[in-house]
């Protein structure tokens, strides 16, 4: 007889009978918590940008203005809190105009809003294919937060084409600006992780998203500088991991003189630690999505 294993915590080995040469498959459910099984992502990858670019198509798909949409949600954004914040309250914005302050935040939190609330709702979407076949559920979420980079990728152009409305070039420290977006994705996947797994089971999870969104906007040093708080609690307020994520887009671009400093190592730890934790906790109730979903 040879010994048990088992494959993804589902399929149990082969065992021979006594009696027997023909082998016999046991199917079981995974218990406790379980590995994470990266490796059958990059197994899958094909899969993941099918998901990927079915979901781009998808987000489009009939509507008047198509990818404009990408640009102009932040605009518009931008346009009713340099009224408002700029305008009207004199909100300080660290010697930058305040149009271009505001929409250098409002394109990377664009794209982890999008893909916050693209992922959590994913698997009930996905529902059809989840109940059919097996494939790394994980891919699923992945390609919807992935998707969002041709949204971001539009409404960056337009905050470089504002660059060169106000004359400001960016400096060398523009070589940090894809790590600020891997944050920022990072961020987006670990909380889009946990909220999607939990939404199979509680569909309320769908109705407080929009409420967690925007609370989590008006945390955000967007339409302010997080200069306005003073340290230690500046660097407390990177527990946050927009906050850097927002403080770094505008010093790589911007050149705003308070660098984000000690807020980035918060912020990443911060990020790291929700995707690792939801990534986790997404695996351990995967076994349960096809029979609730």
């Amino acid at each position: 007889m040879t010994p048990s294993q088992t494959i993804d915590g589902h399929i149990g080995a082969t065992e021979p009978e006594s009696h027997s040469d023909l082998p016999v498959l046991r199917i079981q459910p995974s218990r406790g918590w379980v590995s994470l099984k990266l490796g059958e992502l990059w197994e899958y990858r094909e899969l993941l940008y099918f998901l990927i670019w079915r979901d781009i198509k998808v987000r489009y798909k009939q509507t008047a203005l198509g990818a404009t949409w990408a640009i102009i949600q932040p605009f518009f954004t931008m346009v009713v809190f340099s009224l408002f914040f700029g305008k009207l309250a004199k909100v300080p914005s660290d010697g930058i105009p305040y149009p271009i302050f505001s929409f250098a935040a409002l394109v990377p939190w664009t794209f982890f809003a999008s893909g916050l609330g693209q992922s959590s709702n994913s698997l009930v979407g996905s529902a059809n294919l989840i109940t059919k076949v097996y494939f790394p559920r994980l891919t699923i979420p992945i390609a919807s937060v992935l998707s969002g980079i041709v949204d971001f990728t539009l409404a960056f152009v337009v905050l470089l084409g504002m660059m060169l409305y106000y004359r400001m070039m960016p400096t060398l420290n523009v070589l940090w600006l894809p790590l600020f977006l891997l944050l920022a994705l990072v961020a987006s996947l670990g909380v889009g992780l946990w909220l999607s797994a939990l939404n199979v089971k509680y569909r309320d999870v769908r109705y407080v998203v929009p409420f967690i969104t925007q609370f989590w906007l008006f945390v955000t040093p967007i339409a302010y500088p997080s200069s306005l708080l003073h340290e230690p609690w500046r660097t407390l307020y990177g527990l946050n991991p927009m906050v850097g994520v927002v403080e770094g887009f505008r010093w790589a671009l911007l050149g705003t003189k308070t660098a984000p400093g000690p807020i980035i190592t918060i912020s990443s730890l911060a990020a790291v630690f929700i995707l690792v934790t939801g990534a986790f906790y997404f695996r351990r109730m995967e076994k349960t999505f096809a029979d609730v979903v």
